[in-house]
């Protein structure tokens, strides 16, 4: 039994994994807590594709794909920061619009070339297995960055995530909070894209976060559990991809998956389980007020 758990940490592609997956985790943890706080789910999987084309145009020139992917990441996120503020359209017009054109410059791209589409699979679906030593040292410098970022404007990007009219109406910068938040989804998503890949990365982003929604209501507990599971989540794929050979970044997103459905099910107080004992208690309640003959309206 032992060895399940120790055989894979004998391979140093494994060793780098562990360490990138534990990284990506935490960061996708915490900054996908906002996402899911703000219901901008739509916005992590517009920024997951419109980084596409950045992440082929790198793979082409034999480029790191953190670089082309980080300079689409700035302009979807100025972008869809841009073209919100009109008044004539919605947020998710903005960034339907740009989510929409990014990717479809991204397959025009691909399309163009022809020496590497067979690793494709590698390009939408992640290969964490095939990360080097200078690709998780960039992942954790980048990591250190967003971190202080959030942890300093922890705060203010509270306030906006939970009420964004009494931000306004305190003076607060919520349109400049709203790109540094564009921006830290973006940088999140480009160090992850190795982890799970371009079409799974909203997985890891909003799942564990989600999860945690279900098992708190206090933020800060929030935090830490959304942190914990998404590097549970990655920590048990990788085990499960070593030892039955399947894709790791979908061992992965599958593992969050299952761990949402229990907390989905069985969540102490938001749980559909919950929810429905409530929901028993309370019709008892009601039959027992009218049996006593008591005059009360029960809400």
């Amino acid at each position: 039994m032992l060895e399940f758990f120790t055989e894979p940490l004998s391979f140093p592609f494994m060793q780098r994994a562990m360490l990138e997956i534990i990284i990506v985790g935490a960061l996708c943890g915490l900054v996908g807590s906002f996402v899911v706080l703000r219901g901008l789910a739509f916005i992590g999987d517009a920024l997951a594709h419109a980084v596409f084309p950045g992440v082929v145009l790198s793979y082409a020139a034999g480029h790191n794909i953190m670089l082309g992917a980080s300079v689409f990441g700035l302009l979807t996120a100025l972008g869809i920061g841009l073209i919100s503020r009109s008044k004539r359209l919605s947020h998710d017009s903005a960034i339907g619009v740009i989510f929409a054109a990014f990717f479809a410059l991204g397959v025009v791209l691909l399309s163009r070339q022809t020496g590497f589409r067979q690793d494709l699979g590698s390009l939408l679906f992640g290969n964490i297995l095939g990360v080097s030593r200078q690709d998780v040292l960039i992942t954790f410098v980048v990591g250190l960055v967003i971190v202080a970022v959030v942890f300093l404007l922890l705060k203010e990007l509270t306030l906006v995530a939970f009420d964004t009219n009494l931000a306004h109406s305190t003076g607060y910068p919520v349109f400049t909070l709203d790109i540094i938040l564009l921006l830290l989804v973006s940088t999140t998503v480009v160090v992850s894209l190795q982890t799970v890949g371009n079409l799974l990365i909203l997985a890891l982003l909003v799942t564990p976060a989600a999860t945690a929604r279900l098992l708190t209501d206090r933020l800060n507990t929030m935090f830490a559990l959304s942190v914990a599971i998404a590097i549970i989540s990655g920590v048990i794929g990788l085990y499960i991809s070593f030892h039955w050979s399947v894709a790791a970044g979908g061992a992965i997103v599958l593992t969050a998956t299952v761990l949402f459905a229990v907390a989905l099910v069985f969540a102490p107080q938001h749980g559909l389980l919950s929810q429905q004992l409530h929901r028993r208690q309370g019709k008892h309640h009601v039959h027992h007020f009218h049996a006593e003959g008591e005059d009360l309206e029960v809400h």
